[in-house]
């Protein structure tokens, strides 16, 4: 007996196809190759672009989106729709900066997934391919994440947490702590220099959701040695690309 259900097989099916294709392809011949009804694909992909697994060019074409293909690993849903909105503004970030940069959220105890990434093309760069998670308490974006967490879940994740010593500069004084994460609230942003990764800085800011809630952080990963130089640039520029994902979001700033 044949316990497949048709409308999941067809989902999978358009998932499978568009992950192999190079090049977006059009509701035609998305029909062509899958043989299913145009009216059937259609509400398919329809569900699938609101949900953020599919997307949708101005010329109509459909394509996996790209953070399933670059992340470090599946998500969809809201975490895909909000790396979604996010790649063109980081990429643009990326050549302004010749930086790369980093967006995570935070997983179900407090740490960081990176769900997108623009990768810098200098040859001499910032970039990771780890595909785990990354400590909150010593990373920029993890405390962007704690600072604008409320308290009392902050101070769960910090008194729960082996605040490991990564590197000789890593903060692992509880009080230190909470400390910085007053000052990155404060700021709007955070800065971090070789307390995760020897040779690498990084400098975050606060994405906010359309109910004023922050829902990411937007990362600039940077080799120490020119970061000194180029600090306040960068800052400038994090900030203001955070601000600028968030007003794609529906945030809007309180007068």
């Amino acid at each position: 007996m044949n316990s497949t259900v048709k409308s999941a097989a067809r989902v999978l099916d358009i998932l499978e196809l568009l992950s192999r294709s190079e090049e977006p392809m059009a509701l035609k011949d998305l029909v062509a190759v899958l043989a299913v009804p145009k009216s059937s694909a259609h509400a398919l992909l329809q569900t699938l672009q609101a949900r953020g697994y599919v997307e949708r060019d101005p010329a109509d074409r459909y394509a996996l989106n790209e953070s399933l293909r670059q992340s470090s690993g599946w998500i969809g849903g809201p975490a895909a729709h909000l790396a979604a909105v996010a790649r063109p503004v980081m990429e643009r970030l990326r050549d302004e900066l010749e930086e790369s940069v980093f967006l995570g959220v935070r997983a179900g105890r407090g740490d960081v997934k990176v769900i997108a990434k623009a990768v810098s093309r200098a040859q001499i760069r910032y970039d990771s391919v780890d595909p785990g998670l990354r400590p909150a308490y010593c990373t920029g974006m993890g405390r962007i994440l704690l600072a604008f967490w409320d308290k009392k879940s902050a101070d769960a994740y910090l008194m729960r947490t082996r605040l490991h010593a990564y590197t000789p500069r890593t903060v692992t004084d509880v009080g230190k702590l909470r400390a910085i994460l007053a000052k990155v609230a404060s700021n709007g942003y955070a800065i971090l220099e070789e307390e995760y990764v020897l040779g690498g800085s990084a400098t975050a800011a606060p994405v906010f959701g359309g109910d004023g809630t922050v829902v990411a952080a937007l990362n600039v990963g940077t080799v120490s040695a020119r970061y000194p130089a180029a600090k306040s640039r960068i800052v400038a520029g994090v900030v203001r690309a955070a601000a600028t994902i968030s007003q794609r979001l529906g945030h809007r700033r309180s007068a």
